[in-house]
């Protein structure tokens, strides 16, 4: 199937907007009462298109990724065909039942959000949930750091937490807060003590990726979860993927 995306090599799902952890800034605008337009079958269909017309690595977000009924039936389905990576808060992950499966059903990595950097419980649940995954699985481990302006003193104590510990920093994702508090590029750099650190490609400036896309809760597509002009999905196959990135007009999210 030809089409004017061949760099296009990385996709990411948005299971639901259902979270129960619910942070008010999240960019997802997920909560406890959220909701979700895809089935499990529904998911793993339209992922396999998708590997088999050139997407090799799928991320599953949310919401909430492992409050999702289903994620351990799309893990199971989805990590032979592709790179599979999940986002998710680790908190699900604390019910042993949910972590039994876990073993059972392993995607190639998972990054653990830290939203509240100045709560030490918070850093405190994660650091220790990913030492857990890395010790009990082979799962790779990575962070997902959430920087508000407010908070860059906190942040930096956090960075040099995980790097002190076992983490390099090529896994750790310094995130800047969108819509309320953003930091500036400079502070993000203040964070990791002036040394190289990873980051969204658009953290200098708002562009269209030509190897990303996104696709949301409801079935929207975009190049980027964050930012305007979503279109809906047609189909649920690699060509409606296609089709709907053929009408997107995007948007900054700033």
């Amino acid at each position: 199937m030809k089409s004017n995306y061949g760099n296009l090599k990385l996709l990411s799902i948005d299971l639901s907007n259902f979270c129960s952890k619910g942070c008010g800034f999240c960019y997802n605008k997920s909560t406890a009462i959220g909701q979700t337009l895809w089935k499990p079958d529904e998911v793993i269909s339209f992922a396999k298109s998708c590997a088999e017309n050139g997407i090799e690595a799928v991320s599953l977000g949310g919401g909430e990724p492992f409050e999702y009924q289903g994620i351990f039936d799309i893990i199971s389905a989805l990590q032979p065909l592709v790179y599979l990576s999940v986002t998710s808060n680790g908190l699900p992950l604390e019910n042993t039942g949910i972590f039994e499966k876990l073993l059972n059903n392993q995607p190639d990595k998972i990054h653990l959000t830290i939203h509240f950097p100045n709560h030490d419980e918070e850093v405190k649940r994660v650091v220790k949930m990913l030492k857990t995954i890395s010790s009990k699985t082979d799962i790779k481990v990575g962070v997902n750091l959430l920087v508000n302006s407010s908070q860059i003193d906190s942040c930096k104590k956090v960075y040099s937490i995980l790097t002190d510990n076992f983490l390099q920093s090529e896994q750790i994702i310094i995130i800047p807060q969108r819509f309320a508090n953003t930091p500036t590029p400079k502070m993000l750099l203040d964070i990791s003590g002036g040394k190289p650190f990873q980051s969204p490609s658009c953290l200098l400036r708002c562009q269209k990726p030509d190897n990303f896309c996104s696709v949301s809760w409801d079935k929207k597509v975009n190049f980027c979860s964050y930012a305007t002009g979503k279109q809906t999905l047609e189909s649920l196959d690699y060509q409606g993927l296609i089709n709907a990135l053929d009408k997107v007009m995007f948007g900054s999210c700033m």
